[in-house]
């Protein structure tokens, strides 16, 4: 808003209270102004708010309580819808159903009323105290007790109601009723937390039950000579796969890789994934579809966090699933599965690449390791391990194949907002910023009318094939621009493939369905002017940063 337009008047809420009737034998819960309030659907003029509630609810079957908790209105959102109804004159109709994600009174320009409206002068904390004190269905009429009631409309105890005047042993008798619930609810609170220092004891019991499972797993034959020899023979081999794998994020120690695992604790990430349904329902179709293939093997779920693909596979008949991740989260895990009652399930709790297995090789490998851009978190790394140190030849991935693409993006808004926002701060001037804001890439969902060339596969992963290196690639990229515009950023996304007999993919590109993952941005510095049929060309440059193998150096 500009300082030249009006600002929408600002009003005190004062409460109207009382200083002293004269009579000890009753409490005032409340009063309001009398100042004349104009309906929102018709010219009807009510003498004060909770009158002109209960019209808009008896005349226009609008429920102002009920539209509250549909729309989940704070002060802005109320604000906002009042001055939308007051300035677009919807039908009350329209207020009886929810919306989908956006409502039509979300644009900021509905902050400003459109005349003096008395209806945002009104607290929606004094629509609680409304519905508390009309609300229940022992009341009805204008008061409680007969004592000094409220004068006013005919009423019944389902309406919004006038205010409400207790009696001394009424207001005292509700007191006592407010200090039980307080007393049931401190009882209740130390119980939870008794109730949490319980779980806190069965997690470190299950810690203890991992470790001794553990230290008691076979390394071998260690009878005889033809053991020691073998048990050798497989020492050698897992320090040339760790040699191999010594510049890749089985290098970085338990501790300094704790921070990552730690993010998979919080239960918010896990929620994002699982509601993720383009990316939960691919892996659900892969497995399940296929399930001749699971059927009777063992399966290794790595990084499996709620257990949802371990599920999965044990649903599709594997014999067996190893269940193994580093983070807490393998606790609820547990939990889960015994809640759905799979007993065939095993968890290991730990890194991957410091943790020994309870069986030699697996027959499949499964794993939702992809990150944003998909090499982002370095979990490949992982997974590349698990392959060649558990995976029974002829064994699968999956998924088994990913790709990198990246494209030409021109959203001139998105660039002033996030870019150009530097160079005025309040009135300062912060560009000295903009450089090292541009080193970041950002992780946002672009529309699909903003994509201003073609794409190009910059890289291509057969987890069956590459590398611990892989990450470290270059790909000289030409774009054929398709209209004539500015272009303000490349942007990345990654497609995944299960290739089974009953073949699923899923794509994380601007054209499809959103996921989690979004789309990765690499904003320029300037839009820079391109026309229709001009090839924006470059070379794109990921490599490894050698001061944390987790992070990506990207340079395009």
């Amino acid at each position: 808003m500009s300082d030249d337009e009006d600002c929408p008047p600002l009003c005190d809420a004062m409460d109207a209270r009382d200083d002293s009737n004269g009579e000890d034998d009753e409490w005032e819960v409340a009063e309001e102004q009398n100042d004349p309030v104009k309906c929102l659907f018709c010219e009807t003029i009510s003498p004060t708010m909770t009158v002109a509630i209960r019209h808009a609810k008896q005349q226009h079957d609008f429920d102002l309580a009920g539209v509250r908790r549909r729309f989940h209105l704070d002060e802005y959102s109320y604000i906002k819808m009042i001055n939308f109804i007051r300035r677009e004159k919807p039908a009350p109709e329209q207020f009886k159903t929810a919306a989908g994600s956006s409502l039509p009174w979300a644009d900021d320009k509905y902050l400003q009323p459109v005349e003096n409206e008395t209806w945002l002068m009104f607290d929606l904390v004094e629509l609680d105290e409304i519905m508390m004190n009309n609300g229940s269905g022992g009341g009805g009429g204008a008061g409680v007790g007969g004592n000094g009631g409220v004068s006013g409309e005919k009423e019944t105890s389902s309406d919004i109601g006038d205010t409400m005047t207790l009696t001394t042993d009424q207001y005292r008798k509700l007191q006592g009723i407010i200090n039980d619930l307080s007393a049931q609810l401190r009882e209740k609170e130390n119980l939870l937390q008794h109730a949490a220092s319980s779980i806190e004891k069965m997690k470190e019991s299950f810690r203890n039950v991992l470790a001794d499972q553990q230290q008691q797993q076979p390394n071998g034959k260690e009878n005889g000579k033809a053991g020691t020899e073998e048990g050798a023979e497989g020492e050698k081999k897992l320090e040339q796969i760790k040699r191999k794998l010594e510049h890749c994020v089985s290098s970085v120690s338990v501790d300094d890789d704790q921070s990552y695992f730690n993010t998979y604790s919080h239960f918010g990430i896990h929620h994002d994934m699982l509601s993720d349904e383009v990316r939960t329902s691919s892996y659900r179709d892969a497995i399940l579809r296929n399930a001749d293939i699971v059927k009777d093997k063992t399966v290794l779920d790595l990084g499996c966090g709620t257990a949802i693909l371990s599920m999965f596979a044990s649903k599709a008949g594997a014999k067996e699933v190893i269940s193994v991740d580093q983070s807490d989260i393998i606790y609820q895990a547990m939990d889960i599965v015994r809640k759905n009652s799979i007993e065939n399930i095993r968890f290991v709790k730990g890194r991957l690449e410091d943790t020994e297995l309870p069986v030699e090789k697996v027959d499949i490998i499964v794993s939702e390791w992809m990150g944003y851009f998909l090499l982002f978190e370095g979990m490949m790394d992982s997974v590349i391990y698990a392959r060649k140190q558990y995976l029974r030849e002829g064994g699968l991935i999956l998924p088994n194949r990913c790709n990198i693409s990246i494209a030409g993006y021109g959203d001139l808004e998105r660039h002033n907002e996030f870019i150009g926002f530097w160079k005025n701060v309040y009135g300062f001037d912060m560009s000295c910023m903009k450089k090292e804001v541009l080193r970041e890439a950002t992780v946002e969902v672009c529309k699909p009318e903003h994509i201003i060339t073609n794409a190009n596969i910059i890289a291509n992963f057969d987890l069956m094939e590459v590398d611990v290196d892989c990450p470290n690639f270059s790909y000289d990229f030409e774009l054929k621009v398709k209209r004539d515009t500015q272009l303000t950023a490349i942007i990345g996304y990654f497609d995944t493939f299960f290739e089974l007999p009953e073949h699923i993919e899923f794509s994380t590109s601007p054209y499809s369905r959103p996921t989690h993952w979004k789309q990765t941005i690499f904003y320029l510095e300037e839009p820079v002017p391109v026309r229709e049929g001009q090839t924006i060309g470059g070379k794109f440059v990921c490599r490894r940063d050698p001061k944390d193998v987790g992070i990506l150096i990207l340079i395009s």
